[in-house]
């Protein structure tokens, strides 16, 4: 046993791209396709069947990948995914193919709300904000420099936040207003009806590649006597 939950096992593999390409390609030279039948990742055991975590993660990275459908590939980055981009890339992928009679911009709002639920004491915060204190006597010369100065100060202090939010997403709090959703000012009850039925057929689907996920590592023996109960946290 190596993960001790469905959705662990999903976090630790689709974390494991964020880390490398040359870790990632190490347990290939270790595979051995030849050992499917008794689980394929048999090949990457070492001494007495001891396995490199890292190798695993890696490993079921990419078999997921290969092996489940890539609306439930997708929906597992969307919920899961730790790196921004690959995120964003798996609420554009399903957005489009959940049915609903809200409009287009209610649903994509809404399918990244169910990706990215709202965090407590979690909030958005600004970059700083660089002062500029310029002496009234100062001669033009000087205060262009000031300026100058403090210009590359505050587009340091932009870079330094941008880099520090680049992998973890929280979204404003103004972004959970349903009224942002709709431009049409649809009744309250009307939008928290399209809400639930777009909550649910996304929960449906990514209990659906869980359970497809819960399949892999069973086969493989890499998960607890006890599965997780596969219901959305």
């Amino acid at each position: 046993m190596i993960y001790s939950s469905v959705s662990s096992a999903v976090i630790a593999a689709l974390a494991a791209g964020e880390k490398g390409a040359v870790k990632g390609q190490a347990w290939q030279k270790l595979y051995n396709s030849a050992e499917e039948e008794s689980g394929c990742l048999a090949s990457l055991g070492g001494h007495a069947g001891v396995f490199d975590r890292d190798k695993v993660d890696y490993w079921l990275a990419a078999r997921l990948h290969h092996l489940l459908k890539p609306l439930h590939w997708n929906s597992l980055n969307a919920k899961y995914a730790i790196n921004k981009a690959k995120r964003v890339q798996g609420i554009s992928a399903i957005a489009p193919r959940i049915a609903s009679p809200a409009p287009q911009l209610f649903i994509y709002k809404a399918v990244t709300a169910w990706a990215i639920p709202r965090q407590k004491g979690a909030c958005r915060k600004a970059p700083s904000v660089v002062p500029i204190d310029v002496p009234v006597n100062a001669s033009s010369w000087r205060k262009n420099c000031i300026v100058k100065a403090a210009l590359n100060a505050r587009q340091a202090e932009n870079a330094k936040f941008e880099a520090s939010t680049t992998d973890f997403v929280i979204l404003p709090d103004s972004f959970y207003d349903m009224s942002t959703w709709d431009l049409n000012s649809s009744p309250e009850s009307t939008r928290r009806r399209w809400r639930a039925g777009i909550y649910g057929k996304l929960d449906f689907l990514l209990n659906d590649a869980l359970m497809e996920v819960s399949s892999v590592l069973a086969f493989e023996g890499l998960l607890g006597e006890e599965l997780d109960s596969l219901k959305i946290r």
